[in-house]
């Protein structure tokens, strides 16, 4: 079978290029192992697919820890306004929420992957479920793929969106990697990104389940500052999750947990100083003199907290307020300002949002993201070395780069 464009892999960054490449004319054809398109895309934002960011360019490159140079010219031409234009065009009204999230207005994913399905069809593009087993390359150039079942696909460009290793029920499974490696790129070692944090404190596990809402995290290696930002953090019964901690973990090298160098901070009160937050509780105190300790502590933070609070400042929760020394109160401030937590590793990658690692930037044109070692070959979406915080920036970073290699592709075959 012949086709101008053969895409290996049916999520995001496969079905945007497809339907970019071929609305330019060419005849397209999408191989994919899964049942159906988007699989990942499925699950994504907890099933309301969080779809990209609405920001600006240079906020989006400040979402990127790595290479987010590369992407320059992939998000100046495909933006997140230009996606968002995009799925509305196709029958799916979004909606903007904090932190500039954009989802579907049904909070539904669903409705994402069926208006693209909708939008294949209308484009005359075939979906093929077949699972490729290596490039066809002749006289130095990638012209096409064979599949498992025996049948060759030929095609004048071929693009490799298999995405990362993250997620592998969803058929991520790192393929792309053995066929991108086999035409002679180098590979980034993939490791698991957004992903949640082991830590070696056992408290967390005493308040699995809860969200730590509006607090700061800060991630130290050793003395240095890595990330620090405020929002939510969910405690677990292995250490901490939640939108802060997975941004987090993405400047993190899973490679260095084993010396112990990271350490994680929760500020529980970001809005007081720590004088400020003393004068807090002796107001309290000043209220209510023989109150105990532990209804102090419920007035400044959760209940599921209050134990280890007290434990960590060495104070039993029944002791009187109007008992505790001046050092006993300003060690809670203190406290409750920097509750540390040492970082022994990340989850399963299986956990992972996504991956970081892939094919090198330095060996795909940032403009077209065609490969600079085999002609025809091309690449988008996660099986790239780039990779963004959570907040809709790696769907974003799938969209533009699949935007970029379509428009590429399909000048690529116009001119020839």
């Amino acid at each position: 079978m012949e086709t101008d464009h053969l895409i290996i892999g049916g999520g995001a960054a496969g079905v945007f290029s497809a339907l970019t490449a071929a609305s330019f004319g060419g005849s397209c054809i999408i191989l994919e192992k899964n049942e159906y398109i988007g699989r990942k895309l499925r699950i994504t934002g907890k099933g309301r697919c969080n779809l990209t960011n609405n920001c600006d360019t240079d906020t989006l490159i400040s979402k990127i820890p790595r290479n987010g140079r590369f992407l320059y010219s992939a998000f100046s031409k495909c933006s997140p306004q230009d996606v968002m234009d995009y799925f509305e065009s196709i029958g799916v009204p979004l909606k903007t929420e904090r932190g500039n999230r954009v989802f579907p207005a049904s909070d539904k994913a669903a409705d994402i992957t069926e208006a693209l399905k909708q939008a294949l069809k209308k484009a005359n593009i075939l979906v093929i479920r077949a699972k490729v087993n290596k490039l066809i390359i002749e006289n130095g150039r990638c012209v096409g793929a064979a599949a498992s079942d025996g049948k060759i696909y030929k095609a004048k460009n071929v693009l490799i969106a298999t995405g990362g290793i993250s997620y592998p029920v969803t058929g991520s499974t790192g393929d792309g990697y053995k066929f991108a490696k086999s035409a002679g790129h180098t590979i980034i070692k993939p490791q698991p990104s957004l992903i949640p944090l082991e830590t070696q404190e056992k408290w967390c596990a005493d308040a699995a389940g809860l969200t730590l809402k509006n607090v700061r995290l800060r991630i130290l290696d050793k003395n240095k500052c890595r990330y620090d930002e405020q929002g939510e953090v969910m405690l677990m019964n292995y250490g901490i999750s939640g939108p802060l901690t997975l941004s987090a973990s993405a400047v993190l090298s899973a490679t260095s947990f084993e010396d112990n160098r990271y350490t994680a901070e929760i500020d529980l009160k970001p809005a007081l100083s720590e004088q400020q937050l003393d004068s807090r509780i002796l107001r309290e105190i000043g209220n209510a003199p023989n109150m105990l300790l532990g209804q102090l502590m419920r007035k400044l933070i959760p209940g599921q907290l209050i134990a280890a609070v007290c434990s960590l400042c060495d104070i039993a929760p029944d002791t009187r307020v109007n008992c505790m020394t001046k050092q006993q109160r300003l060690k809670i401030a203190r406290q409750l300002k920097k509750m540390i937590l040492h970082i022994t590793g990340t989850r399963p990658i299986e956990e992972a949002i996504i991956t970081r690692g892939g094919i090198s930037v330095k060996e795909i044109d940032a403009k077209t993201m065609e490969s600079k070692i085999m002609p025809g070959l091309y690449f988008a979406g996660e099986i790239i070395d780039v990779d963004g915080y959570t907040g809709g920036f790696n769907l974003q970073i799938a969209f533009s780069t699949a935007y970029c290699a379509g428009i590429a592709m399909a000048h690529a075959v116009n001119i020839n």
